[in-house]
């Protein structure tokens, strides 16, 4: 249930949701730069992020 909830937030603000699965690392800035260049690059990848830490 919380991973549906990231995955929605995620689709919604792409950086917040790779905040909460992986905190400030790379990833997260990574996903604010796509997200900056493009917002679907920002949403893909922020659910490619939570999708893989999910299993």
């Amino acid at each position: 249930m919380a991973n549906l909830l990231r995955i929605l937030l995620a689709i919604l603000l792409p950086p917040v949701g790779v905040f909460f699965t992986v905190g400030l690392g790379g990833q997260f800035w990574l996903n604010i730069l796509l997200t900056i260049l493009g917002y679907i690059p920002g949403i893909v990848h922020a659910v490619w992020i939570i999708a893989r830490r999910a299993r």
